[in-house]
């Protein structure tokens, strides 16, 4: 599996057999380079410009946006159903949780999640390889309770998103925010990484990715 970071909730993931799917695509003014990508697959956490951008992407794709699970011979994706705020939708809606076994690795995508999730979310989610997860805070988990969840759902690698860079055009928390809380983590800076279930055996790894800016 290879997973590329476009920035902000965007990821780029393929499998083995060159399935692809891209999660969450931005509109152009949230500041980053728009992905320029074929997809097989698109993931959709909740309908806000930064996170449905559906029209840019290339190919005969599908799209998930809802809580609902999706099979074919090469990967499994559940949705699940949370909050984009502590106060269970009532600000900013609803919220889609995807859990992906892509290759036998398990990626969660949390999306715009607002709360902490609570032992019967932990549940449905499960078992975690890969987590994706937003730290940015204003509209999301901020640093600290990105740590709470961390701590629930106990992957064995962190992605971080979804927080200020110098080409976001709004106001997020910074990733030194988030950093900071995990003295004794593995911070690697990369643009495209590819993962399989050997490298990652051990726990609690933070993968700090670089947002790619090329084709």
């Amino acid at each position: 599996m290879k997973i590329r970071w476009f920035g902000h909730s965007c990821f780029y993931i393929t499998s083995k057999s060159g399935t692809r799917i891209l999660t969450d695509p931005f509109a152009a003014s949230v500041g980053y380079k728009l992905p320029d990508v074929e997809a097989d697959i698109i993931t959709v956490s909740h309908n806000h410009y930064d996170h449905n951008n559906v029209k840019i992407v290339k190919g005969q794709y599908e799209i998930f946006n809802k809580k609902d699970f999706y099979e074919n011979e090469d990967i499994q994706i559940k949705g699940i159903s949370s909050f984009h705020d502590g106060v269970k939708g009532i600000k900013r809606g609803m919220n889609i949780i995807f859990v992906m076994n892509i290759d036998g690795i398990k990626v969660c995508h949390l999306g715009d999640l607002g709360h902490v999730t609570d032992e019967s979310m932990v549940s449905e989610i499960g078992q975690i390889d890969v987590l994706l997860i937003p730290v940015g805070g204003i509209f999301t988990l901020d640093s600290k309770q990105a740590k709470n969840v961390i701590e629930l759902i106990k992957p064995k690698a962190v992605m971080p998103m979804h927080y200020k860079t110098p080409e976001l055009s709004f106001k997020l928390g910074g990733i030194e925010d988030f950093t900071s809380l995990f003295d004794s983590a593995r911070i690697i800076k990369l643009e495209t990484l590819e993962l399989d279930i050997e490298s990652l055996q051990d726990e609690g790894n933070i993968i700090l990715m670089k947002y790619k800016q090329d084709k």
